[in-house]
């Protein structure tokens, strides 16, 4: 009796530990039938079959049947724990996870980088706005729909795990690999816009994960290629990077992924990256911040890791620091051996693997996964992704983010009894735009930087609108840096002309221009049919601008 009564406290003492995180939105009943399931699976695994439901891998539709093979096998012979889905065909990924999931020992997590919707991976799906331009929205509840939506497109496909938000704060303009992934600079703002994310994904029981820690905000190195540092103290460190962390912790977010960065005031091995660093992840995360969710490494085919630890091996040490999920593992065979090898050796103790397995099995309880399993079904999955509420809701937020940086009285919005030319700068597209100018406008003419220097054209008889056009669609990493010619001809031309700037790409495109000559400044964050349309609408004065600049400009 004694030994029944101790189990039940060790168990009781674990789903204490993990409830705070991981039972938002679970009645007491939930959780009873939650720890009765989570308990049952977990004493019905081998030990190798308990150290596969750390694992997940990436499964990829458009890389052959050769992979294709591979991650069957993984599912079928080492029991992994969930897949990743990376690219590229809707259809194609839910026909085979659903032919997974019936052959998996135990329901697999299925996650997705979905940050703006699954387009971040599916073609022909809908495409969110960036973080960046979210972050700009003054109405959080527009946030929480747009994660909503997401979720929904999430379930649709089968996937129960969207690795988002990103919470770090975006204060490096020279940020190679967050920039428009992050709400911006201001981490009040980030707060909001992350929590009304995360809180939409949870409400359709979406699982999220705050990404990543300890913040990846300030650095010049993009960690898929190498290993950056940030080498600030630990009181920065405390009020800004890692004050997002606290909040999301503080509201039960699901899961936190960790970066391969090195940050020295932590740990002090230059070669360990956080996602390997016990100090980081066990003494920092865990103990000191309290987090007692989901701790995920982000995807360990990275070079910020991959660079210095041979596969198998830095799966191993990714779990002995601290991480419940191995992402994106290359070695789950290897991985396997080292960690059970770790066990055996008392390296690892059994109650390290218990904590991280009735982790991940409570939350695959808490997405529906203790349920007999039902195919997702494949009949009209586009048609069901791409409806017209998701659109309207993207038209939306566009709309809600334009920012009007700077406005005169007088020369706002602009009028039909004046004459204007129309200078299309940089190399993206902005037919929609001068179409819809010439149909408020009808006498307005689209001039080259040649003729407005020509002399023929006499300032005094035209006011000028100036358009900033870069192609920011095709990825979330282009470059806002605009041309020394656009620099200088904007310097210029605003002190000959009544100039209104409509600027369609990132607001770091303004940074140390001078702005001070230029009437009206307009943003739109994004270069597409919806924010050329919206602008005209704000232009006329049809519509008010209510976006707030998300991040700092230096001018």
């Amino acid at each position: 009796m004694k030994k029944i009564l101790w189990a039940f406290i060790i168990f009781s003492s674990f789903f204490c530990r993990v409830e705070s995180q991981l039972k938002r939105n679970m009645t007491k009943e939930e959780q009873k039938k939650a720890a009765k399931w989570v308990d049952s699976v977990y004493h019905s695994l081998t030990i190798e079959d308990k150290i596969a439901q750390l694992f997940i891998v990436a499964a990829y539709v458009n890389k052959g049947e050769k992979h294709i093979q591979e991650v069957t096998d993984l599912v079928n012979r080492e029991h992994i724990g969930g897949l990743i889905l990376m690219q590229d065909d809707a259809r194609k990924q839910t026909r085979w996870v659903n032919q997974l999931q019936q052959q998996s020992l135990v329901p697999m997590l299925i996650g997705i980088d979905g940050e703006w919707g699954l387009a971040q991976r599916f073609a022909e799906t809908p495409r969110f706005p960036w973080a960046m331009t979210l972050g700009a929205i003054t109405q959080d509840s527009l946030i929480f729909e747009t994660a909503k939506f997401i979720a929904l497109h999430c379930k649709r496909m089968g996937i129960n795990w969207d690795f988002a938000p990103v919470v770090d704060i975006n204060v490096n303009p020279n940020n190679p690999i967050i920039g428009n992934r992050s709400f911006g600079s201001d981490k009040h703002n980030v707060v909001k816009k992350a929590l009304a994310y995360m809180q939409g994904l949870q409400s359709q029981k979406v699982l999220s994960s705050a990404k990543h820690f300890p913040g990846h905000g300030d650095t010049e190195v993009d960690s898929h290629l190498d290993l950056p540092t940030l080498n600030h103290t630990q009181a920065r460190f405390e009020t800004l990077e890692l004050f997002p962390f606290k909040k999301l912790i503080k509201n039960k977010v699901d899961g936190i992924m960790v970066a391969h960065l090195n940050v020295p005031v932590y740990e002090k091995d230059p070669k360990v990256p956080a996602s390997l660093s016990y100090n980081i992840i066990t003494k920092l995360l865990k103990n000191k911040l309290g987090f007692k969710g989901l701790i995920i490494t982000d995807a360990l085919n990275m070079q910020g890791v991959a660079k210095n630890y041979p596969y198998g091996e830095m799966d191993y040490l990714a779990f002995k620091a601290g991480n419940d999920v191995l992402l994106f593992s290359q070695g789950v065979v290897l991985g396997k051996q080292k960690i059970k090898q770790g066990l055996e050796s008392g390296d690892i103790s059994e109650k390290r693997l218990e904590e991280s397995v009735k982790k991940i099995l409570f939350a695959k309880y808490k997405v529906g996964l203790y349920k007999k399993f039902t195919p997702v079904n494949e009949e009209n999955l586009m048609n069901d992704l791409n409806n017209k509420d998701s659109d309207l809701l993207i038209e939306k937020l566009y709309k809600a983010a334009i920012t009007n940086i700077k406005t005169t009285k007088g020369f706002f919005p602009l009028s039909k009894s004046k004459k204007y030319l129309f200078l299309p700068l940089e190399e993206g597209n902005h037919e929609i735009f001068y179409s819809e100018l010439q149909n408020k406008f009808p006498d307005i003419q689209k001039v080259t930087l040649s003729q407005l220097n020509s002399g023929k054209l006499n300032p005094k008889d035209y006011q000028l609108i100036i358009g900033i056009f870069k192609d920011t669609e095709s990825s979330v990493y282009y470059s806002y840096k605009i041309s020394q010619e656009s620099k200088d001809s904007l310097t210029q031309l605003s002190k000959k002309y009544e100039v209104t700037l409509c600027d369609f790409i990132s607001p770091y495109s303004l940074n140390y221009l001078d702005l001070t000559s230029i009437k009206n400044i307009i943003i739109t964050y994004q270069n597409n049919s919806y924010t050329q349309k919206n602008m005209i609408d704000i232009l006329t004065g049809a519509i008010k601008a209510e976006g707030k600049l998300p991040v700092k400009i230096a001018n």
